[in-house]
């Protein structure tokens, strides 16, 4: 009986994964045969009601809003004349401090000041 209980586990796993659910988010057959990570199912869980929510192919009924919708693609255009301006610019972590300086700081180990 428990062999046929984990292949059942494993059964649902395959086609979580078959439906869409990523390989880092489903949990291990062991974590909810022996009950020793549930958080990890209920993640699983959740992953497979975003996939199905982010689908809408309707084999979820249910409440929508209790899954997020997972982002789909968002493909950005350049043209050759705004990547040409772009490699003008000097980022501040590129060799400016932009004006900063040590006026006003204590030595190591001493009280901070405050008045």
């Amino acid at each position: 009986m428990a062999f046929k209980q984990m292949e059942q586990i494993s059964q649902f796993l395959k086609a979580a994964e078959t439906y869409g659910v990523r390989t880092t988010d489903i949990f291990q057959t062991v974590d909810l045969w022996e009950g020793k990570d549930m958080a990890a199912v209920q993640r699983t869980l959740m992953a497979l009601g975003s996939v199905a929510v982010t689908k809408d192919d309707g084999c979820y009924r249910g409440e929508p809003s209790w899954f997020h919708r997972k982002a789909q693609q968002n493909r950005r255009g350049f043209s050759e004349e705004q990547l040409r301006q772009g490699q003008n610019v000097i980022g501040l972590q590129m060799g400016s401090n932009k004006g900063a300086s040590q006026a006003g700081m204590t030595g190591y180990g001493m009280p901070r000041q405050i008045l």
